[in-house]
């Protein structure tokens, strides 16, 4: 089960940077500039409402795949050989200080 959501959690994300990608900064989308009597759907402002609704709706289906991983692997690091680190912080050694080197006399001949 979790290795199917991470697969398709892989899917999502690459679907969501393919569709960021293909949006103009400005807000065109892919139809800004072609005014060839293609309908509202492909024209400047319906491409933009598609992109935009398509961007929302991957990244509320990728929000929920990781909140469904986090939640399935929420006790996977307790068992086994794997330590948790926040459970049972390493023990402090006091820092012993640093004994003093008494200067070396110079000797005379």
């Amino acid at each position: 089960m979790t290795t199917l959501l991470l697969i398709l959690t892989v899917l999502v994300a690459l679907a969501l940077i393919g569709i960021i990608l293909i949006q103009r900064s400005e807000g065109g989308g892919l139809g800004v500039g072609s005014s060839q009597g293609l309908g509202s759907f492909m024209s400047g402002r319906g491409t933009a409402t598609l992109l935009t609704r398509g961007t929302a709706v991957l990244a509320a289906i990728f929000m929920i795949l990781c909140l469904c991983l986090a939640v399935l692997n929420r006790g996977a690091s307790s068992g086994g050989n794997m330590r948790d680190i926040l459970a049972h912080p390493p023990a402090s050694q006091p820092a012993a200080p640093a004994a003093p080197t008494a200067p070396s006399q110079p000797q005379h001949p």
